[in-house]
């Protein structure tokens, strides 16, 4: 019988903005995910007392959408640009990918490097593994579909179809009629998470310590 295994999806959103957070926590089993909790609105130190709770019971993996790193001479690090490439290959605007020190970028950066060093100080009883995500890219380099995929920041409809799709992926999960994009994009780290975590992502560029401490994976 395999260990239990908790993935936690986290879409970061900056420090002024922490509405827009979003974390959901999953139960990994051979059929796929099953959602635990689904919360939005938290702040560092909330983050850090749920992922703790649960790693406190079982191993647990979470995917965060922020940069947890940057480049020291500003611009992209090495993952960004290869997965810049690779999104437009598959139909996906580059602009989803933003270097992290871009001035629209740098306070959710801050905020990713600070609670991946928050995270990565609890002591569960064993390591709380951590890596940096893409929802959008984990979502188009999986073959969700694209127009879905342009569009769940602004459009309902968007969002509900790749509800489904991640639902077919083997995520499996109650959500509000409308669900927020920051829930969809929750679901598609928790995705991407699990996918690394299995040896198995669409897009991987490894971790370069001490300058880029994580993976970063679709």
């Amino acid at each position: 019988m395999s260990k239990p295994l908790y993935i936690a999806g986290l879409d970061l959103s900056g420090p002024s903005n922490l509405a827009d957070t979003h974390l959901s926590i999953w139960s990994a089993g051979a059929a796929g995910l099953a959602l635990h909790e689904s919360l939005a609105g938290l702040d560092d130190a909330q983050i850090c007392a749920i992922v703790e709770r649960y790693a406190t019971a079982a191993e647990t993996v979470v995917g965060i959408d922020a940069p947890l790193s940057y480049s020291q001479r500003g611009g992209d690090r090495p993952g960004d640009a290869d997965l810049r490439r690779h999104i437009r290959a598959v139909g996906m605007r580059s602009g989803s990918v933003m270097p992290p020190t871009m001035m629209r970028m740098v306070y959710l950066t801050l905020r990713g490097v600070s609670v991946a060093r928050m995270l990565g100080a609890l002591d569960p009883g064993w390591p709380i593994e951590l890596v940096e995500v893409h929802p959008g890219a984990a979502l188009g380099l999986r073959g969700a579909p694209i127009a879905a995929v342009l569009a769940f920041k602004r459009e309902p409809a968007a969002r509900s179809i790749l509800i489904e799709w991640l639902r077919e992926q083997g995520l499996d999960g109650a959500v509000p009629d409308e669900p927020s994009d920051h829930e969809v994009a929750s679901w598609a780290a928790a995705l991407a998470a699990w996918s690394w975590r299995r040896g198995d992502s669409a897009w991987l560029h490894p971790a370069a310590p001490p300058w880029h401490p994580f993976d970063f994976a679709c």
